[in-house]
């Protein structure tokens, strides 16, 4: 009965204790489940930050406390007790015992070592089980100026500098509003002579460690292999201003100089680059457009057979001229080209067979608007093509024009024959035989009667230097004018003279 009527005192107490709390009238909760009968300390016990605390034995163990479902848990507030915080002293933070009254603004308990030159969210760079700040590079990036380069390496007080050290001013992300000095004091080249820009970072690479030469951005012109060279080799004046780009503004001594090959005699292209790559001494050159204007020389046939220009183009002083003969020698082509017409052992005439530089599939005179037959089948190349093989012409008189003028049975000239030789002439060898639209044009010699009743032109056509000027009289059996006359006596107005046997026989019939 008496431990009865001390439980019930006790919880009476804590009742009347409940309804003067100095924790404020909206603190609800069991005074057991912090406090015990001995002292209003709190054990450590009691302490669990994780789960939810376990009913307290009271009144020495005899009975235990109901769950309590709404007991205190600080990692359940919007201020969990985490790192430095779970071993801190509640009372430094709670210094009033109204703890509804506790600011949870880190200013609050921490005193700003920076001046509020970064603000007063003190998480923002430092965690709650140190004050050293592990993140620099990633704070540095959310405000845009990320540390790169150098910037990665140097101390935070070399660029934020204050009395004590800790105060942080904002220095703004140009580069100018560190590197103004660095600016005005530079005198090769001279920054403000030449006008150039206070962007640092137009000219100087931001991953680099030092503002030297090396570290220059020059993406608008690379250097690189032959350009990797003191910027005073280029920039001649001084002024590094911008430069002409193309090859010969700094290349023209070079290319008139050049005489392996002469570049000015050969009348080469001023665009470097179409043969010359950007390695130093000009080594190697490649004119890859060989390929395509001339002779495959870089693929094919030849590609990987020669080492110098001259080993075919003998002359420095012309590369219209070339050699074939020189690498293939006659032994080795003459048997090769026993079934080729007009076969000839001579540079151009192998280019214009073989154009690509391959023995197969080489030219055939048979597949161009020009075939070669009969007396063209047995002739050298070079008696038509006396000018190279381009452009060569296909009419006649253009060989033949001397055998024109040359002919007198009959005179060509004289007669005003027309100069295509094809029109009485095949390909025959000695012009015959040589046949004429006489037939269609004057009188069938061809055909009728009068086929192959006569040889020579001057049998009927006596008078050589007029082939106007013809004869029927003196090569037929009838040559008896009497007999003729007999034979026409039905014939008004008929007359023995060649003139008037074409006009009543104008067919020969």
């Amino acid at each position: 009965m008496y431990r009865l009527s001390s439980i019930i005192i006790c919880l009476g107490m804590a009742f009347g204790l409940w309804a003067q709390s100095p924790h404020g009238e909206e603190f609800k909760m069991n005074c057991a489940a912090c406090h015990t009968s001995d002292s209003w300390e709190i054990p450590a016990e009691f302490w669990n930050f994780d789960e939810p605390i376990s009913p307290k034995e009271i009144l020495n163990g005899s009975s235990t406390l109901p769950p309590d479902s709404i007991r205190f848990n600080h990692n359940e507030t919007a201020f969990p007790l985490e790192g430095g915080h779970a071993a801190t002293d509640c009372r430094l933070c709670h210094e009033a015992l109204v703890f509804t009254e506790t600011n949870t603004e880190c200013i609050a308990c921490h005193t700003d070592m920076h001046n509020m030159t970064v603000g007063s969210d003190c998480a923002r760079c430092h965690s709650v089980e140190n004050w050293l700040v592990d993140d620099i590079t990633e704070i540095h990036q959310d405000e845009g100026f990320p540390l790169l380069g150098m910037h990665a390496q140097i101390s935070c007080n070399d660029c934020h500098v204050s009395e004590t050290g800790l105060q942080f001013n904002r220095l703004g992300n140009e580069c100018i509003n560190c590197h103004l000095g660095d600016f005005l004091a530079t005198t090769e080249p001279n920054h403000i002579e030449a006008g150039y820009s206070t962007e640092c970072i137009d000219c100087h690479d931001i991953n680099a460690f030092d503002w030297s030469a090396d570290n220059i951005l020059h993406d608008f012109f690379p250097l690189e292999k032959g350009h990797d060279i003191a910027c005073t080799e280029c920039h001649t004046s001084g002024v590094f201003a911008s430069i002409p780009s193309d090859c010969i503004s700094c290349h023209q001594t070079d290319f008139e100089a050049a005489q392996n090959p002469n570049h000015q005699a050969l009348n080469f292209s001023t665009g470097c680059r179409a043969c010359h790559t950007l390695d130093h001494d000009w080594m190697p050159a490649e004119y890859r457009q060989h390929d395509a204007d001339y002779f495959p020389i870089y693929s094919g046939a030849h590609n990987g057979e020669w080492s110098e220009c001259q080993e075919c183009h003998p002359n420095p002083g012309n590369y219209s001229i070339f050699t074939c003969t020189t690498c293939h020698e006659r032994g080795e082509t003459d048997g090769d080209h026993d079934d080729v017409a007009g076969y000839v052992y001579e540079s151009n005439a192998c280019l214009i067979c073989h154009p690509d530089g391959n023995e197969e599939g080489g030219f055939d005179h048979n597949n161009t608007n020009f075939p070669l037959t009969r007396a063209h089948t047995s002739v050298d190349c070079n008696s038509c093509h006396t000018n190279g093989y381009a452009g060569t012409p296909t009419d006649c008189a253009a060989c033949h024009a001397s055998d024109f003028e040359q002919t007198t049975n009959p005179n060509h000239q004289q007669l005003g024959f027309s100069m295509d030789c094809a029109s009485c002439h095949t390909t025959d060898p000695n012009w015959m035989p040589a046949t004429f639209d006489h037939d269609g044009m004057y009188f069938p010699i061809y055909s009728g009667n009068h086929k192959n009743e006569w040889n020579q032109c001057s049998e009927c056509h006596t008078t050589p230097g007029n082939y106007s000027l013809f004869s029927c009289i003196d090569c037929h059996e009838h040559n008896d004018p009497n007999d003729l006359a007999d034979e026409h006596d039905d014939v008004n107005g008929y007359e023995f003279v060649s003139t008037s046997c074409f006009a009543c026989h104008p067919n020969g019939d």
